[in-house]
């Protein structure tokens, strides 16, 4: 969906604006209820705010994304607010998050919707020849607000575990005393909120016929059931489920394979090459979007809301424009496997002389590394290493010897001169890629093997995993695996495939396993001899770890005014 073509209108704005005080919600009076009723598009006005609310982490905090807090990346510049997640500066009053405002905010968007804008008619335009097409996608509004409602629910669920379920409109004073429902009732209410929309929603928006709808950037019950998978993983897994209900994984399960299975019965697959998934044509191109499940289209200020945001904060130093930005760690790298699917071993001086070759092709797609060409307009090999035109000691240089590629668009000339200076972006919220993934999970954990199966789930979680590696090109797991070996290579497996998706911090808090991958990020320090040959040396940089970050803090300000909210565990 094209949102810039959902006009808003001025009044819809500015009653808005009183929703931005977090959880402070403030009612309409009736003069704004009656205009915002009389168009299409005002009440569209809201939906716009809704999708704009969606989340993406192309640079959550300033230039640097979320996984440059964990072993994914290293943000180039220390010193930022990124590194307040580590470096003991995180606290209650030092929150680190927008999410329970913005989420709140959306909430309360949607509530409005679903209060005061569902079961109009628009009689002034009754004798349009699109006021079918108008109204059709109209009484879809209430089944969207009601869908996003339950995905902000859910990123407040990941982060904090339980929150307050406010449902409807309701003053200030009423809000500011509901307290946290447990984890469990806001996991259960994400669900069956999912199972009361799922069959309601439009199944593709390209149904309604009209211009705006013909891409995948609204929601679809395609969407509500990967919530809904989503979700219950998330339920599923020790974090939220530290009494190892085995039940859940099987809840999981069915919901991801009902996903999985929809998406067959559309013709919906992996797209043959991995790299297009990010690509500037992948909301439009369909033997792209026939594996994305959501996008979730950004907008700049360029022409046709085209932005080059994420170049410019992640290009290399060293290239007129680029910053440096999120650096991909040593620990990434090296779990890209050889292209046979053994480990790559430093050890083995074969591997070791060309430590590039050879490997899993989405090594490549996801990651620059010294010698690439990079960005692809570039006639200059990078110089990672120390001394070079791309490495240190040039502020913001790569502190990893890496820069990333995925989700730049490497064509993006950042030059005074170019003429391709912006392009289209879209974050990938859900993909089916994912949910093999996620699938090989829940059955893994609900049959207790890899190559397990049953009546109900015919596909092993060996054979799910090993879809995404067969589309980049790499083995499939082996059979008769054992369970410690299988999950290594599983996680492996979600580590290399999801990176820089807005995955990894989630993933490792969720199974508990933070003290085995946060506490220690690999850097590789590059140095040149003077036979030209590279030298490479790793370099180990300790973070802290506390136990109480698997959940976040809820702001000191949310608490101050609400006397019931009580802390995460930890935080006081």
């Amino acid at each position: 969906m094209k949102l810039n073509n959902i006009l808003c209108s001025s009044l819809a704005i500015l009653a808005l604006a009183s929703c931005s005080d977090k959880m402070d919600y403030n009612e309409y009076n009736i003069y704004d209820k009656d205009y915002v009723s009389k168009t299409f598009n005002n009440v569209g006005g809201f939906m716009t705010d809704i999708y704009n609310t969606i989340d993406y982490d192309y640079g959550s905090y300033g230039s640097a994304i979320m996984g440059s807090t964990t072993d994914e990346s290293e943000f180039s510049v220390s010193g930022t607010s990124i590194d307040d997640f580590f470096n003991g500066a995180w606290s209650a009053t030092n929150a680190k998050s927008s999410v329970w405002s913005s989420m709140y905010t959306g909430i309360n968007v949607c509530n409005q919707v679903m209060d005061k804008f569902v079961g109009l008619t628009f009689p002034d335009y009754e004798m349009n020849s699109d006021y079918d097409k108008q109204m059709a996608r109209y009484n879809n509004y209430k089944w969207e607000a009601r869908f996003w409602r339950a995905y902000f629910y859910f990123n407040l669920a990941k982060q904090y575990g339980g929150v307050p379920l406010i449902t409807k409109v309701q003053s200030p004073d009423i809000t500011n005393k509901t307290p946290r429902a447990t984890s469990d009732e806001t996991f259960k209410f994400i669900i069956d909120e999912c199972n009361l929309v799922q069959d309601s929603i439009v199944n593709n928006p390209s149904d309604f016929n009209l211009p705006s709808e013909n891409d995948n950037g609204r929601a679809s019950r395609i969407t509500v059931l990967a919530l809904k998978a989503r979700a219950a993983l998330y339920w599923a897994s020790p974090l939220f489920n530290p009494q190892g209900d085995k039940e859940r994984y099987h809840t999981a399960a069915l919901y991801t394979k009902q996903l999985i299975d929809e998406c067959k019965l559309r013709g919906m697959d992996l797209t043959a090459n991995y790299a297009d998934l990010w690509s500037v044509n992948n909301w439009k191109d369909a033997n792209i979007t026939k594996e994305i499940i959501f996008g979730r289209r950004i907008y700049g200020s360029g022409s046709n809301g085209a932005s080059n945001t994420f170049e410019s904060r992640n290009y290399p130093i060293g290239i007129e424009g680029g910053n440096g930005g999120n650096c991909p760690t040593q620990n990434l790298v090296d779990a890209y496997e050889m292209k046979d699917g053994t480990k790559f071993d430093w050890t083995n001086t074969q591997e070791a002389a060309n430590p590039y070759a050879n490997r899993d092709p989405r090594l490549d797609a996801t990651v620059a590394k010294n010698g690439d060409v990079w960005p692809t307009y570039q006639k200059a090999k990078l110089e990672t290493f120390y001394g070079g035109a791309n490495g240190q000691p040039i502020s913001g240089g790569t502190l990893t010897g890496y820069y990333v590629k995925k989700l730049c668009h490497g064509a993006i000339n950042l030059t005074a001169s170019s003429k391709y200076k912006v392009d289209n972006h879209t974050w990938v919220t859900f993909r089916l890629g994912e949910f093999y993934l996620n699938y090989a999970e829940a059955v893994f954990k609900y049959l207790g093997s890899a190559d397990a199966t049953s009546a109900e789930f015919p596909m092993s979680a060996r054979e799910a995993a090993s879809k995404t590696r067969v589309r980049a090109g790499m083995p499939q797991f082996p059979i008769g695996m054992g369970n410690d070996a299988f999950w290594a290579k599983y996680t492996n497996e979600r580590f290399v495939e999801l990176a820089f998706e807005g995955h990894r911090f989630w993933d490792v808090r969720r199974w508990k396993e933070a003290d085995k991958y946060f506490t220690t990020i690999k850097e590789m320090k590059l140095s040149k001899n003077t036979d030209g040959s590279i030298t490479y040396t790793p370099n180990t940089v300790t973070r802290q770890w506390d136990d109480k970050m698997y959940l976040f803090p809820i702001p000191q300000t949310e608490i101050q005014k609400n006397k019931n909210l009580a802390q995460n565990p930890g935080w006081k």
